[in-house]
């Protein structure tokens, strides 16, 4: 499967460049887009919520540490939650192609990682520019962003491959989890501090995956700070299981899936 994706490389490559042509087509802003729609919901929440939280942030010497906190949050959140979307309902959205052309399935995945990681580059390079505007100090920190983000990567295409294929034969599953990832966010301390749940009911958010990693972007962008490695591992574990489970389950019901379809 992996020396067959090797194979169809420049075909990955070239849909990665005709997936974001083909988002920003006749617009005038182009990929400005990508930027604006997740800086407008952090503007939104600052707006409303700043008074509020900014107090509840200690350790941060800035007046804007509220949409700091956000726009870090979001990052994380914005990539795994871009993915999975995309996921579900792939392989649905590329039955005509997958019917008619023969070429390794697993490309489609990979075409949509490319593109939402495409995307998540853009929105943290406009960041970088809105933190070093808001006074925000940078640090050597940011370099863990990077294996970060292949944790993410790898626990949503985990999560997407496996809906994604149940999608196709119970389609409920995608309306369903569509649900469900809104109310996640809501679970996921993006919006709000971890210092405003009571102490009793703190370790239950160690049951969400996407606490742990949320909270090491906004300890690298936020506090400049090294993330706790011990929880992280046990989330990149988690994300390397079941991507292998998405995987072997993608593998094995490719043929169904395009009767199916």
């Amino acid at each position: 499967m992996f020396r067959s994706l090797w194979q169809y490389r420049h075909f990955v490559l070239s849909s990665i460049y005709n997936d974001l042509f083909a988002q920003f087509a006749r617009s005038k802003l182009g990929g400005l887009w990508v930027i604006i729609n997740p800086l407008s919901q952090v503007l939104i929440y600052a707006l409303i919520l700043s008074n509020i939280l900014s107090s509840k942030l200690p350790g941060i010497d800035n007046k804007y540490a509220y949409a700091i906190y956000l726009m870090a949050g979001l990052l994380a959140w914005n990539l795994f939650s871009e993915i999975i979307g995309r996921c579900l309902n792939l392989f649905i959205a590329q039955a005509n192609i997958m019917k008619k052309m023969s070429f390794p399935r697993i490309t489609l995945p990979t075409i949509v990682v490319g593109s939402c990681m495409l995307n998540n580059l853009l929105l943290f390079i406009s960041m970088l520019g809105i933190f070093a505007l808001l006074g925000h100090q940078f640090t050597l920190a940011m370099l863990w962003l990077i294996p970060l983000t292949i944790i993410v990567v790898t626990l949503a295409l985990g999560i997407g491959l496996i809906l994604g294929v149940m999608n196709v034969f119970v389609r409920d599953i995608g309306q369903a989890f569509n649900v469900i990832l809104q109310v996640w966010f809501w679970f996921t301390p993006i919006v709000y501090p971890i210092t405003i749940i009571p102490e009793g009911y703190r370790h239950l958010m160690q049951l969400n995956p996407m606490y742990s990693l949320v909270d090491a972007y906004h300890q690298i962008l936020v506090y400049n700070q090294v993330p706790q490695l011990q929880s992280i591992a046990i989330i990149a574990a988690v994300a390397c299981v079941l991507a292998l489970i998405g995987l072997l389950l993608f593998r094995k019901a490719s043929a169904e899936m395009v009767d199916v379809l």
